[in-house]
């Protein structure tokens, strides 16, 4: 308090006394007790508001005494069971919580992780069940809550890790780690599928590659098997070789892809030694087959060259299936993929109205028996306008094409094309791969362009005697290969749709028992806008038990989500449906039985060693529990610290003062009244 404000209340005392004084006894014989009461109330009433004027700052000083955090993390994963370790943790977790002497030194902070982190007040909430061993969480986690602050950690674990990043280098290197390892660290022969790397989908009668890592634990030398079966077929199998310095393997296999849908594999390691675990001997995994087969049709009213080329060119990927018809013969035009429109005209009258419902893309080839006016009449990404006289067009390649990947294959010298003379003016919508030239004359009008439109993709060839380019490529490289894949990446990008759905469901096809099972769906209206107000369903059923499970699907940030985790192995299907619209979803998934806490024999020392090393702590077995609670009771580099507290509050904040001036001046009002001197 500075000395003004002490000035000040010294001055306030004055003034009080003299106000009362003035009151009751100046010119007033009387010294009564009552008197001396009235003014002792006025006196305290002035001296009060006087005082909350003044608003003086009173400090107050307190001591805290702050103790070190002391991190106890249990693993609360199943692989605990599985080394029969369970009872273990939990006796080892309630005797160093419990410990009064840690409790005196250190703020004891209980904590649990498996696939997520989470804080306990009780051993017995443990229950070893957790599907993941997420290291990483329990690192960051440690770092927020007890930030900018130097602890030690006490990992009752096995150390071994199932998702997340290597925990080894996660923790901070200044905070000491003291992993209890739990489990039999007696070293057991075991062989292992560690992790198999495939894509999810395959394509239709061509092979895929399959990467398997394996791993051994063992003091001898052995010889072991590998397999892949699909169901009782076996597909691969090889002899792979350990030994104490070669104690993993890398296998690299190509798997064919002969049927279509979701398959199964089965990939296998044994030998003739006794294992602990045989579990972990055997992994499945899935790949979806896609049958990439596209039909197309070329559909001509005349013979020509062309046809034969370009169907020996398209069909030169087996995923192609191509059919020359005429025009007036086609009876179903929903069965194909693309339509190739050779030299279209009046003939091709009723393709051209089926197609308008039908939205096929097209690719039109024109040449000198086109009806120009019927094509203008049928389309509008190009605006015809020729003469019956003919002209060579020769290609030039245009750098600036992006709406797919291709190379120049060297059109400038492929012989010229012969098409109407002319003006060929694309629109907006159109762009250009080959731009035409006469001679040595560039006309800048296309030759091959490309047209987008509201989904409906279209392809313009300029020119006929396409067949001549497919001769000239095979003089030049001696294959039709480069030509031929030209041809195929036309086709592919008029055999992709991507036309906008209303509602689009993201998912995985097959999932790991203990995985994260998250699917998700967005909602468009009809300008293709997402749609915030929609409500997804989603119903799924089990195709074994047909047990069927109905849930809302939950707004997210640009999307609606469900979570199914917990779902047994098996196979399912699924229904995602918009209830305002109708509009619905529907597709399947399976399961697999994998458990990857299963996969373990032996904690991993290894690394327990190193993340000690890291940071500076030391590793313990459960019969050493003691040393590592004496270790933490002498460690000096961790003391409480006395904090001194100093809190200034302001006088006015003092409501009670308010209420006791009010009660002085009511007091003093009731007893003037009572005596009559009012």
């Amino acid at each position: 308090m500075t000395t003004s404000t002490i000035a000040l209340l010294l001055l306030s005392v004055l003034v009080a006394a003299g106000l009362s004084y003035f009151q009751y006894f100046y010119k007033n014989k009387s010294r009564s007790k009552l008197t001396k009461l009235l003014a002792l109330l006025r006196f305290l009433a002035i001296f009060g508001i006087l005082l909350l004027l003044i608003n003086p700052i009173i400090s107050r000083k307190t001591y805290e005494t702050i103790k070190t955090p002391l991190a106890l993390v249990v693993d609360n994963s199943k692989s605990i069971t599985e080394l029969k370790s369970d009872a273990v943790s939990k006796e080892l977790f309630e005797k160093i919580a419990n410990n009064n002497e840690l409790k005196d030194k250190y703020d004891v902070q209980l904590y649990s992780f498996d696939a997520d982190f989470q804080s306990i007040e009780e051993a017995n909430e443990l229950n070893f069940k957790g599907k993941q061993s997420h290291f990483d969480k329990v690192a960051k986690s440690l770092k927020s809550i007890n930030k900018n602050l130097t602890f030690p950690t006490v990992l009752i674990s096995d150390g071994n890790q199932t998702s997340g990043e290597d925990y080894v280098f996660s923790f901070d290197a200044n905070n000491k780690v003291y992993p209890l390892v739990v489990g039999d660290t007696t070293t057991y022969l075991d062989l292992k599928i560690n992790q198999i790397n495939v894509n999810k989908y395959a394509f239709h009668k061509n092979k895929f590659p399959a990467e398997v890592f394996l791993q051994y634990a063992g003091n001898k030398s052995i010889n072991a098997t590998f397999s892949i079966s699909q169901g009782n077929s076996v597909l691969t199998q090889q002899t792979v070789s350990f030994s104490p310095s070669q104690k993993a393997q890398i296998v690299n296999v190509l798997l064919p892809a002969d049927k279509v849908g979701m398959q199964l594999y089965t990939a296998k390691i044994t030998s003739n030694e006794t294992e602990k675990n045989t579990y972990n001997n055997t992994k499945k995994f899935a790949v979806e087959i896609i049958d990439q087969r596209s039909e197309i049709a070329i559909v001509s009213a005349i013979n020509h060259p062309d046809l034969g080329a370009i169907k020996r060119s398209i069909e030169t990927n087996a995923s192609r299936k191509v059919t020359i018809i005429k025009p007036k013969e086609i009876s179903e035009l929903n069965k194909f993929n693309v339509l190739i429109l050779y030299q279209p005209n009046a003939e091709f009258k009723s393709i051209f109205e089926a197609n308008k419902n039908l939205r096929i893309n097209t690719w039109m080839i024109t040449g000198n028996n086109t009806d120009y006016g019927f094509l203008n009449q049928q389309q509008n990404a190009m605006a015809f306008r020729v003469t019956s006289q003919k002209e060579d067009y020769t290609a030039s390649f245009n750098s600036d094409f992006n709406l797919f990947a291709t190379d120049n294959i060297g059109f400038e010298g492929f012989p010229p094309l012969e098409n109407a003379y002319g003006n060929i003016t694309p629109n907006a919508n159109v762009q250009v791969l080959l731009t035409s030239r006469i001679r040595t004359v560039d006309t800048n009008a296309p030759l091959l362009a490309f047209s987008d439109s509201q989904g409906l993709r279209s392809a313009y060839l300029l020119g006929e005697n396409i067949w001549k380019w497919r001769a000239h490529s095979y003089v030049e490289k001696k294959s039709f290969d480069e030509f031929d894949v030209f041809m195929d990446k036309i086709v592919q990008y008029l055999a992709s749709n991507d036309a906008k759905k209303s509602l689009i469901v993201n998912h995985e096809r097959f999932y790991n028992s203990g995985d994260a099972l998250e699917i998700t769906a967005q909602y468009f209206n009809k300008n293709y806008e997402l749609d915030e107000k929609a409500r997804l369903t989603i119903t799924v059923t089990n195709a074994k038990t047909k047990q069927v499970k109905r849930y809302d699907m939950l707004r997210a940030s640009n999307a609606f989500k469900v979570n199914l985790d917990g779902l047994p192995a098996g196979n399912y299907s699924f229904t995602v449906k918009e209830l305002n619209s109708n509009s619905s979803y529907s597709a399947g998934f399976e399961i697999l039985d994998f458990d990857i806490e299963k996969q373990f024999v032996n904690p991993d020392l290894v690394r327990l060693r190193q993340l000690a090393s890291q940071t500076k702590g030391a590793v313990f077995v459960p019969n050493q529990v003691d040393n590592l609670i004496k270790t933490l009771l002498e460690n000096q580099d961790y003391k409480a610290i006395q904090k001194e507290m100093v809190n200034k509050t302001p006088i006015i904040d003092w409501i009670w003062l308010l209420v006791l001036v009010a009660a002085l001046l009511a007091t003093e009002w009731f007893v003037r009244k009572y005596n009559g001197l009012l």
